[in-house]
């Protein structure tokens, strides 16, 4: 197949690219600039000039293709909102050339179900959420689009050419760094799902490939880790004390992270590992921040 892929430069986007091309297709993919553009070239993709806000180039590229991989997203989460809406125009714009073809799109395991252990059936338990890409695409089904979602994990962790990354892992290190504490809510006993980043990019080839019109899957490769563990082995690599911060200080200690930390987030992917075939195989994400993980 030749598959357009948005995002197609950045951290989760350029693994499916690799993933893509070695599984024998061929891809066009998303570049908003010449950095962006030499990077994919050097991986072996066709270059199309664009961006999330130029719904033209989307379905100009969309149009030229046999699917279309859509992993892109604008990570600034003080225009969550906006950002929401510039992801639905995407998704609308591409799906009006996709019929009859497949069209996988990017959402989060997140606000599944907090509390309990999520699976593939469940639908967000926050339908008010800005972010919108599962509706919007399984939304698309009467024009014929084939459409299924990635819910990727909250830290999909693993190294890439601009180095080691974890997703809102990351941003918790982030934190740690400026106020020289690895912070945990509470008695940090709840739990985040995990995904390595290789492990994802094959789960949307075969999503792609194989993927049921109007299904969710999980890349999920680790079910649930307590979030005090992740403090730790932050704390380990920075060299910094490991606290507990209290759930109405949260806020105001982690920002917009404050939000999602002290969830308890356990997700599972048996479904989408019978259905699809999909087994990880990469490093757990305390394996790979000992590992990679650097101050």
């Amino acid at each position: 197949m030749r598959v357009f892929v948005t995002g197609a430069a950045g951290f989760i986007g350029s693994a499916v690219v690799q993933e893509l091309i070695g599984a024998g297709h061929k891809v066009l993919g998303l570049a908003r600039s010449d950095a962006n553009a030499q990077a994919l070239a050097v991986a072996g993709a066709e270059i199309h000039r664009g961006s999330l806000e130029d719904v033209e180039s989307l379905k100009s590229g969309a149009a030229q293709c046999d699917g279309v991989i859509h992993t892109a997203f604008i990570h600034d989460f003080s225009k969550f909102a906006e950002n929401g809406q510039v992801d639905k125009r995407a998704i609308e714009a591409m799906g009006e050339v996709l019929t009859g073809k497949p069209l996988v799109v990017s959402s989060g395991t997140a606000m599944i179900a907090p509390g309990q252990l999520a699976t593939e059936d469940m639908r967000s338990a926050h339908d008010a959420l800005p972010r919108v890409s599962e509706q919007m695409a399984f939304g698309l089904a009467h024009k014929g689009v084939r459409a299924t979602a990635i819910r990727l994990a909250p830290a999909v962790h693993g190294t890439s050419a601009a180095g080691f990354r974890a997703g809102f892992v990351s941003y918790a290190a982030e934190v740690a760094r400026e106020k020289g504490v690895s912070g945990y809510v509470g008695d940090g006993a709840n739990r985040w799902n995990l995904v390595h980043r290789l492990d994802a990019a094959k789960l949307y080839r075969l999503a792609l490939e194989r993927g049921r019109p109007g299904s969710a899957y999980h890349a999920v490769g680790e079910e649930g880790i307590a979030v005090r563990d992740i403090a730790a082995a932050i704390g380990r690599k920075l060299n910094l004390p490991v606290r507990s911060i209290a759930p109405e200080k949260a806020g105001e200690h982690f920002g917009f992270l404050g939000m999602f930390l002290g969830l308890d987030l356990p997700v599972s992917s048996a479904q989408t590992q019978a259905e699809l075939g999909w087994k990880p195989t990469g490093p757990g994400l305390l394996a790979d921040l000992e590992a990679n993980f650097s101050a």
